[in-house]
């Protein structure tokens, strides 16, 4: 009599359920990878080969095999909340140790890098060099203007004024339009330009003045900045545009001179057509400094700060790894796998979308994949497994007793 088949196959059930106990407790937690057992059967060998006749002795579990299949992309509110679609794994530094996980719920710590919340830090680029991810909330430099590109429209009806030019005379010029213009140290100055029809036929002049904030004059005698003419279409034939300075003196901060050079006022698309005076677009390089006001991950885990004036700029980039054989990740909890022989060496860190690796989503997290049906299912299974194995041993239990009741 044996009742190893019988034990072993309780041992083997027992494990199973074990297994999917375990998937079910993390059907909710974030990058959670199920697992399933693997089993083999148990053949007892003779010393001189194996018999015919010869009965197998149970069941051993040969393997427990995580899969990393794709789970469920679920929308957060949280920038920070990053879900990789696809294949790869974060990098995270503990303590000097490299671990390597799929969940994406980061936040800042007080030194302002990325960790998890069990305070791993966030590996990957900044300014090429590879180490944790920290976002600095320096404010963003100031830009000094040193380009304008402006398209209007004349009114091709506009009289020639009849005095001479001047600013502060509205006779004197048929329209006008104005527009900021920033120092180096991100002050902000008003360039107004206007524009007189000239007696010639389709042909304006260009004149401009710099106030700043509290409207003093900084160019006080304004002069022809240039001349625009026009086909007899209304389409921009010609512009010329000399260079434009407000020297330092008329700033007033210390800032450095604003210098337009010749050719860096765009007339590009003006026309001048029998309507009303209209701007199509008016645009200039400059800026203020800014604070940062928010960050965001693109898709391919280029990190890009939001500050308050307006613009954007890169603060990093996270990098994804994968191994030749993920199966062989060593779980070590907190949703962290640490490399093992098996798995192989982590390859070469890139960026989200290069090859075998997937991209990211911000603003999501991906669930575990876990099948809670498949699970339920496999549960019901696993335990009648085991119910069959125990009536194994009672049978095997009756057959002994019956031969030891023998006279």
């Amino acid at each position: 009599m044996s009742f190893q088949q019988g034990l072993s196959g309780l041992n083997g059930a027992a494990k199973s359920l074990d297994v999917i106990g375990n998937n079910i407790a993390n059907v909710a937690t974030v990058g959670f990878k199920s697992s399933r057992v693997e089993f083999a059967d148990i053949y007892a060998n003779s010393l001189f080969g194996t018999g015919g006749l010869q009965p197998g002795i149970g069941v051993q579990v040969a393997a427990i095999n995580q899969q990393f299949s794709q789970g469920n992309i679920a929308i957060t509110d949280n920038p920070l909340d990053i879900a990789i679609n696809g294949n790869g794994f974060f990098l995270l530094d503990d303590g000097g140790a490299r671990v390597y996980s799929r969940n994406g719920q980061f936040q800042l710590d007080r030194e302002g890098y990325i960790v998890s919340n069990t305070g791993q830090r966030l590996m990957g680029l900044t300014n090429n060099t590879f180490g944790p991810l920290q976002i600095v909330t320096f404010n963003n430099a100031p830009q000094s203007t040193s380009r304008i590109e402006l398209a209007i429209n004349l009114d091709a009806n506009a009289a020639v004024p009849s005095t001479a030019f001047s600013h502060t005379n509205p006779a004197s010029y048929n329209h006008t339009t104005a527009m900021a213009v920033y120092d180096s140290l991100g002050n902000a100055h008003t360039l107004s330009f206007y524009f007189r029809r000239t007696s010639t036929p389709l042909q304006w002049e260009v004149y401009a003045t710099v106030t700043n904030t509290a409207g003093a004059t900084t160019l006080l005698t304004p002069t022809p900045i240039g001349n625009l003419s026009f086909n007899a279409d209304g389409s921009l034939a010609t512009s010329t545009a000399s260079a434009l300075t407000i020297p330092a003196t008329a700033l007033a901060t210390g800032a450095n001179p604003i210098t337009l050079a010749s050719g860096d006022l765009d007339f590009t698309g003006t026309t001048q057509y029998g309507a009303a005076f209209g701007i199509y677009s008016a645009q200039q390089n400059g800026y203020a400094t800014g604070q940062l006001a928010g960050i965001s991950v693109a898709d391919d885990g280029l990190i890009l700060g939001r500050y308050t004036n307006g613009q954007t700029q890169a603060l990093g980039q996270i990098v994804l790894t994968n191994f030749p054989n993920p199966n062989g990740l060593l779980p070590i909890g907190n949703n962290l796998w640490v490399e093992t022989s098996a798995s192989g060496q982590p390859l070469n860190p890139q960026a989200p979308g290069s090859p075998n690796l997937g991209t990211l989503r911000s603003g999501a997290v991906e669930e575990s994949n876990v099948d809670l049906t498949q699970e339920l299912v496999n549960l019901i299974v696993a335990q009648r497994v085991y119910q069959a194995n125990a009536q194994t041993i009672r049978a095997q239990d009756q057959v002994l007793q019956t031969l030891v009741n023998l006279r």
